[in-house]
């Protein structure tokens, strides 16, 4: 297994499949966007399957998420979802997305075997959607949704990150049209991941504003709490449910002493954490002939290294070099 020195297991794959993105989201990278990655320094579609193989069949993974960047935007996704639900054990398979492109693929993908799919929403307004994204792609976002729940990825899980003076007025409009459309919404704090190093703990929403901004409007109860496990969102009871709320206060409300996940970046890293600075190289060793042995026991040592928390409250902390974009959400 993935065992770190606290005990913890890691059983949540996140697998970045490209560092490109379509759209330019203030808190992810600058309006000109960045350097991507060259297409030689990704991982091919079968270096990705061979070592989520390795991670499924040899170390336990049970979960695999195709991240990005934006994973719409590689063509092979389909199949590398078919090859990975193909697997045994099968693993439950899901995606995060910004949606765009989803319109179009969401049949496609659940015909591959895909289970679920989150997608990033952060308003109902085109004018702020542009003004956020710099793109005007707001239709295509709200198509995706449509799309992906009418294909039967239900319930669809929609990503919001309120920002101060910009779209924290939308918490309740949010949440009263993921209501309307059946998606189940769940807020995220903004983290430290922009690629301009802009954030700052001052001008973050919190989980408790958001939490009181939501009570204003809707009464929220406590979901089995001690059920939560490791998952990182926080769930809510909407007016006695059944519908839920998400709030994910990965600054404010750390769930690191519960964390199951591991990142696999675009170009053959593992990462431990989103904040991590430090990374275990898998692509050389794959590239130069390891055997699948070889890579297990590599991946094995890099997650026994895993540290007791993302450290953001120590005076010592620094934000990764990486983006968000380039580290896969």
């Amino acid at each position: 297994m993935l065992r770190d020195s606290f005990g913890r297991v890691a059983t949540d794959l996140r697998v970045s499949l490209t560092d490109k993105c379509n759209l330019r989201c203030t808190y992810c990278m600058p309006p000109e966007g960045l350097d991507w990655l060259p297409n030689a320094q990704l991982l091919t579609a079968d270096e990705i399957v061979r070592l989520v193989t390795i991670g499924v069949e040899r170390l336990g993974i049970t979960e695999v998420r195709y991240t990005g960047g934006e994973p719409l935007l590689r063509r092979e996704l389909p199949d590398i979802v078919g090859r990975t639900v193909a697997l045994d054990p099968r693993p439950q398979v899901s995606l995060t997305t910004n949606g765009i492109g989803l319109a179009r693929l969401a049949g496609v993908l659940v015909e591959a075997g895909l289970d679920r799919v989150n997608v990033s929403l952060d308003t109902l307004d085109r004018d702020t959607f542009k003004r956020l994204a710099h793109r005007d792609r707001f239709d295509d976002v709200i198509a995706g949704l449509s799309a992906a729940h009418e294909a039967g990825l239900r319930p669809v899980k929609v990503n919001t990150v309120l920002m101060r003076d910009i779209n924290d007025h939308e918490a309740v409009p949010l949440l009263r049209y993921c209501l309307d459309q059946g998606y189940e919404l769940r807020f995220i704090e903004q983290m430290p991941l922009d690629a301009q190093h802009g954030w700052s703990r001052e001008n973050m929403v919190t989980a408790d504003e958001i939490l009181a901004m939501l009570s204003a409007s809707f009464d929220l109860t406590a979901d089995d709490l001690e059920d939560r496990g490791s998952a990182p969102a926080e769930r809510f009871l909407v007016d006695g449910g059944p519908a839920r709320v998400g709030v994910i206060g990965s600054v404010t409300r750390p769930f690191c002493g519960a964390c199951d996940r591991v990142r696999l970046t675009a170009d053959g890293q593992i990462r431990n954490c989103l904040f991590a600075t430090e990374e275990s190289d898998l692509k050389t060793p794959l590239r130069a002939g390891a055997s699948d042995e070889e890579l297990a026991a590599r991946w094995i040592a890099a997650v026994s290294r895993k540290r007791a928390g993302h450290g953001i409250d120590d005076p010592s902390f620094l934000q990764p070099s990486r983006p968000m974009s380039a580290i896969g959400g």
